[in-house]
């Protein structure tokens, strides 16, 4: 508010409206709206709310109107002596530039407090970013340190995935190298039932009955550490004999007879 303001405030801590209409006006150079003047100086003794002087004159408080009629400003200081006239307009200037820098230092007071407020939330602001800026580091060397972490589970992952392929490999091989001596055994007991439902032969040239020598079971033998040993051991001389290699009666007939010299 400046000298060329046609508006006071109201000096009551908790109102500071405009004031219009009428105001309580303060021998301590004070001014209040209607209604906390109302309410504040009706007590006795009056104390004044801004500066808590005791007002106990007869006019130390006036309620004044802020924009008189025209007849009151035509007779209020008519017949007075220009002296006179002088001295109430200085005081009235008086009251107006008291008015003036109590507004412009509250002003002030209250600028000043907005900046140590701004400066107090500044600092607050700086500690929290700088603790924002060290949480953040942390976490990136945490990220950092988890990517490393993630990558050597890749890599142990790719190991044993591998590994576990070529044990799949192995299993494999292993077995149709077992199903292809399974299916082996399984033809070698059925000849050797064939073998042994065969009738037994008669041997013409010596007229003792001979029966065919059944064959062995093949012997399994277990693998060594080099893997290169036979699953089966070697049929013996005479249980290899098949039944084909016997003598056959009919063959024996159809010799011709040599007659010795």
């Amino acid at each position: 508010m400046s000298l060329c303001d046609d508006t006071l405030l109201c000096n009551f801590p908790k109102c500071r409206t405009k004031l219009n209409g009428f105001a309580w006006v303060t021998a301590c150079s004070h001014v209040f709206c209607d209604q906390h003047g109302s309410g504040e100086f009706s007590r006795s003794p009056a104390i004044c709310p801004a500066c808590s002087s005791a007002l106990s004159g007869k006019l130390d408080i006036v309620r004044t109107e802020l924009s008189p009629s025209e007849e009151y400003k035509a007779m209020v200081l008519a017949g007075l002596r220009p002296d006179t006239v002088l001295d109430i307009s200085a005081r009235a200037l008086a009251f107006w530039s008291y008015q003036v820098y109590q507004e412009r230092m509250y002003q002030e007071y209250s600028l000043s407090r907005a900046e140590a407020q701004l400066k107090q939330m500044e600092k607050v602001l700086s500690q929290q970013n700088q603790s924002r800026d060290l949480e953040l580091t942390a976490m990136r060397g945490e990220i950092a340190s988890l990517k490393k972490v993630m990558e050597e589970y890749k890599r142990k992952y790719s190991e044993v995935s591998e590994r576990l392929m070529e044990r799949n490999r192995q299993y494999q091989k292993l077995q149709g190298l077992y199903d292809s001596l399974r299916l082996r055994n399984m033809v070698v007991g059925v000849g050797e039932r064939d073998m042994l439902s065969q009738p037994a032969h008669q041997d013409f040239s010596t007229g003792v009955a001979r029966q065919a020598t059944p064959q062995r079971s093949p012997q399994f033998l277990s693998m060594g550490p080099d893997g290169d040993n036979r699953f089966f051991s070697c049929l013996e001389a005479d249980g290899a004999k098949t039944f084909f290699q016997f003598s056959s009666p009919t063959r024996e007939r159809g010799r011709p007879f040599m007659k010795k010299h």
